[in-house]
């Protein structure tokens, strides 16, 4: 399984847009099934506001820290194919 993290705000039309391109990957066929995805509202947490502060919206992949602000398709379709699972 592939877990993907994108840390974001509510108010935020780059964490909408990356969710977006997110969600649109993911819905393919290639990994149905494969892919967990979790928003997280780095306001919700003190302590993630301040690690993040404008940093958003940040994507990690299983853990790791692969895209900030902006990702396209085709490259997170690459990053989530090397990825076990």
């Amino acid at each position: 399984m592939i877990r993907v993290t994108l840390y974001g705000r509510a108010e935020c039309h780059l964490c909408h847009e990356m969710r977006a391109v997110v969600d649109g990957v993911i819905g393919g066929p290639a990994f149905a099934g494969r892919v967990v995805v979790e928003e997280v509202d780095v306001d919700g947490d003190p302590r993630l506001a301040a690690a993040y502060g404008d940093e958003v919206p940040v994507l990690c992949v299983n853990g790791a820290k692969a895209f900030t602000y902006r990702v396209d398709a085709a490259t997170l379709r690459a990053r989530l194919e090397r990825e076990p699972g």
